[in-house]
């Protein structure tokens, strides 16, 4: 008998956690670890015996560099329109489909779809949407008398093109998780609200909003993270151009991988540092705000 508590409650619960806690350490924390070991050497990927151990000359050199500081401005931009836009958007389609229709579940599951569909497929819609001389949408901007757009021609509007796609892709998902949200609320609050004589804007930033806040700063995070993280979307779309434009810090980090493996794995430090450093300060200014019920 005692053998079987002791099994239970000493050793099964480390057996079961055993495959997920090996997956994690193979293919997380390793490779954390030796990207921080290569970002201090100068690797030669052909022979091994020739990698020189650099110190920390691999940081002094981005730091000293031009280029990254306009891919890590380039990252920010993005961040901050992606992030805003597909929040606002979410959280206003939401709020438009929160009551339980046929209508509205219908349209939940149609503005979910793009981001069920692969990325690549999406980047090349999009592409073709928005070439200048046959694409529909400066077909559109005709139609009503104004005037075409380079899209992901030209590097003042190349940035801009990447956040539509973004956003348009992730706006269903997001949309879905606040609705939930919305759903939990729970029917008693909006009846003590109403017997009140609440306005609906009162009712939504005092009551529906703090209670839907907890959604909302993971909505935040996550898509802080993925945002710094982008490099599919701009790989298929514009390779970083046209003259840089597009050019975020993974594809800044991309374009060293062969030629320069210790610079590429030091910017890759570089970038797990500010997103930590990201996600710290969103939990210890924002978190105080997050109303849990």
């Amino acid at each position: 008998m005692d053998k079987k508590k002791i099994w239970e409650k000493a050793v099964r619960p480390y057996v079961m956690i055993a495959p997920a806690m090996a997956g994690i350490l193979l293919f997380v924390i390793y490779p954390v670890f030796y990207l921080i070991k290569l970002s201090f050497y100068k690797y030669n990927l052909l022979n091994k015996d020739k990698s020189k151990f650099v110190g920390l000359d691999n940081f002094k050199e981005i730091f000293s560099r031009e280029d990254f500081y306009n891919s890590l401005l380039t990252t920010v931009i993005y961040t901050v329109g992606v992030v805003f836009l597909t929040m606002a958007l979410s959280l206003l389609i939401a709020v438009w489909l929160s009551k339980k229709t046929k209508i509205n579940a219908i349209v939940q599951a149609g503005i979910f779809t793009p981001h069920i569909i692969s990325i690549v497929s999406v980047a090349l819609v999009w592409m073709w949407l928005m070439e200048p001389s046959h694409g529909i949408l400066n077909f559109l901007l005709k139609s009503v008398g104004l005037p075409a757009m380079p899209w992901l021609q030209s590097s003042s509007t190349s940035l801009m093109s990447v956040i539509i796609v973004s956003v348009w892709q992730n706006i269903g998902y997001y949309t879905l998780i606040i609705v939930a949200a919305l759903h939990s609320v729970p029917p008693p609050i909006y009846e003590a609200a109403e017997l009140d004589n609440a306005d609906k804007v009162n009712v939504f930033f005092r009551i529906t909003l703090p209670l839907i806040s907890p959604q909302l700063f993971f909505i935040l995070i996550i898509m802080t993270i993925g945002s710094f993280k982008v490099f599919d979307t701009v790989k298929i779309m514009t390779g970083g151009g046209p003259n840089g434009s597009t050019t975020t810090l993974v594809y800044y980090i991309y374009e060293f991988r062969t030629n320069s493996i210790g610079y590429a794995s030091a910017t890759g430090v570089v970038l797990m540092a500010i997103i930590a450093v990201l996600t710290f300060v969103y939990f210890k200014v924002l978190s105080k705000k997050v109303h849990y019920q």
